[in-house]
């Protein structure tokens, strides 16, 4: 089986490439390894990955219509696509928002058309995000909630995709299924996470900033996790005639105080932190947790890793990575 990869060189990419090949899938991995944050980070996951057999790079911009159209006439029997390729982030939409709407929202159009081109396409599975449950106050959150009242820039893109992506089942009758990740964390991770961020700080000795005067709780989710939520996604496609918007959430469904977040973090380090608490920050929310009734009854995804476990796990990749 050929499966198409964009963002294949990002946190959740990589991992999720590296467990296709792990299987035996061939895997066509598509970034444009961008500068949001180190690149080297980036180019060493795809070093990784370039070491397994069965793995084809290309580096290009998902929101280029002729190179992603060349893509498609290159590799034709793909017969399955993940689309994780995003510009994230919450905080960064209010610096630079255009990068939101190239990408997220230009970017997924373009894959969506080169996909149609797809003789064999199977199923497409996209990331949205639980940014998207925004203002709601009802937890844990889950997909038959309203969703019409974002926070940010980057969450509204979100949205978006979820709707374009309704429009084009409905049309086309493509197989898409969205998947709203729930705060996503491990080795290898991304540098503008909270995990990353208090690491990096606690080692230096720095301050680290806790926002909401520490008044916060997270749906944390370890990244071997969200992984095995893709590809058990991506292995059961929408049934033939089933009504469009297939939304799924990927999440631990134990919502965690930052607090405590911090403390296993402090107690992995053998280090205490130094805080300074903030109030809360624009397009922020206090908490998140994931009604994950539907993915456990519709491919049995069951979240298996807690804090306790994964936090050492990645201070100890931080550590090797950094050494």
């Amino acid at each position: 089986m050929t499966i198409l990869v964009t963002g294949a060189a990002g946190f959740i990419g990589y991992h999720t490439s590296l467990a296709l090949l792990e299987r035996g899938e061939r895997v066509i991995g598509v970034d444009d390894l961008n500068d949001y944050y180190d690149v080297s980070l980036k180019e060493a996951r795809l070093k990784n990955l370039e070491g397994e057999g069965g793995f084809t790079f290309h580096k290009l911009d998902i929101a280029d219509r002729d190179a992603m159209e060349a893509l498609i006439r290159q590799h034709g029997d793909v017969t399955r696509v993940i689309h994780l390729a995003a510009q994230a982030g919450v905080r960064y939409s209010l610096v630079n928002p255009y990068a939101y709407i190239r990408t997220n929202l230009e970017g997924y159009l373009v894959v969506l058309e080169a996909c149609r081109r797809l003789e064999r396409l199977e199923h497409v599975v996209y990331a949205s995000s639980s940014s998207v449950y925004g203002a709601n106050d009802k937890l844990p959150y889950s997909t038959a909630d309203r969703v019409d009242r974002p926070l940010s820039l980057y969450a509204a893109t979100k949205k978006s995709m979820e709707m374009i992506s309704h429009a084009y089942e409905s049309l086309f009758g493509m197989p898409l299924t969205g998947l709203r990740f729930f705060t996503v964390y491990g080795p290898w991770g991304r540098p503008d996470m909270a995990a990353f961020i208090f690491t990096r700080k606690i080692l230096a000795g720095e301050p680290i900033e806790v926002f909401n005067d520490g008044d916060m709780r997270r749906d944390f989710t370890y990244i071997d996790d969200i992984v095995a939520g893709v590809l058990g996604c991506l292995d059961r496609p929408p049934e033939a005639g089933r009504a469009p918007g297939r939304l799924y959430n990927i999440g631990n469904n134990i919502s965690e105080p930052l607090m405590r977040f911090i403390s296993i973090l402090e107690e992995a380090l053998g280090r205490k932190a130094e805080i300074k608490f903030q109030p809360m920050q624009a397009g922020d929310v206090k908490e998140t947790c994931a009604d994950i009734d539907d993915t456990r009854r519709d491919f049995g995804f069951e979240p298996k890793t807690t804090i306790d476990e994964g936090l050492p796990l990645f201070v100890r990749w931080y550590k090797e990575y950094h050494s």
